[in-house]
């Protein structure tokens, strides 16, 4: 009888994660177009609250395993970065919510990515906490770079559905195409030999590598296979930069 317990308690709790990842992308399916959000529908949509209210009880240590954990921090940040923005409209920026700008504001921590705010399992994160200390420090996968989204138009963009563990790899890598692909956040000029990089893989170089070269393979991993190729046969003939990074909103108006 306590083993058939366990098991239906498993069962259950197994079925409100899966409803819980179903949630967020219905309200994705919902607001997101080509990347870019309707926030004035989303404002409207109480769903993004009971996905958070979920998120909010949820103690992400009892998930089954990191594949689970990813997934669901994943989720957090970018559903708590929605919240951020939709309780603070209108905002042409996600720049305009903190103080001091991205350079002062970054020193003294007054940035939107300051605020306190995000709740998850009964702890109180702000979004900083959940992408540095959390994603980057403990799962050190440098993909999460391509699913996170900060609300601006250089950011990778924010993908219709949620990250689920059992389609995470397959969703991590066609983040990464869709990203390096994109000529508005990655330039390949195969005549030159210029590669101009989203700023991106330049602030983050510690994930994807200690160089500009290194920073070039790790992009052309998901690069068209002509470009992959020509890079990866000869990566010191590449000249890097990094393009300007633009932090407008990513919102369905502004398009």
């Amino acid at each position: 009888m306590k083993f058939f317990l366990i098991l239906c308690l498993a069962m259950i709790t197994g079925s409100a994660a899966t409803v819980r990842h179903a949630l967020l992308s219905a309200v994705l399916t919902n607001h997101v177009h080509d990347g870019r959000v309707n926030y004035t529908t989303l404002k409207a949509d109480p769903r993004l609250d009971e996905y958070l209210a979920q998120l909010s009880r949820t103690d992400p240590a009892t998930l089954a395993n990191d594949q689970e954990r990813l997934a669901f921090w994943l989720n957090a940040y970018n559903a708590y970065t929605l919240k951020l923005i939709v309780d603070r409209a209108p905002a042409k920026s996600i720049v305009d919510l903190g103080t001091g700008g991205i350079v002062l504001g970054s020193l003294l921590k007054t940035t939107a990515w300051d605020i306190r705010f995000a709740k998850v399992g009964g702890k109180d994160y702000t979004l900083n906490e959940i992408e540095h200390a959390i994603i980057r420090e403990k799962f050190k996968d440098s993909r999460a770079h391509f699913a996170l989204n900060c609300a601006s138009g250089s950011c990778p963009i924010l993908r219709p559905e949620a990250y689920e563990a059992a389609t995470l790899e397959d969703q991590l890598d066609d983040q990464g195409r869709q990203f390096v692909q994109d000529a508005e956040k990655n330039q390949f000029d195969l005549t030159t030999k210029r590669a101009r990089l989203s700023s991106i893989f330049k602030w983050y170089q510690g994930d994807f590598g200690a160089s500009d070269q290194a920073a070039l393979l790790a992009a052309a991993r998901y690069a068209p296979d002509n470009i992959r190729q020509a890079i990866e046969s000869d990566p010191g003939a590449w000249k890097v930069d990094y393009l300007a990074y633009d932090w407008s909103l990513n919102d369905t108006a502004a398009k």
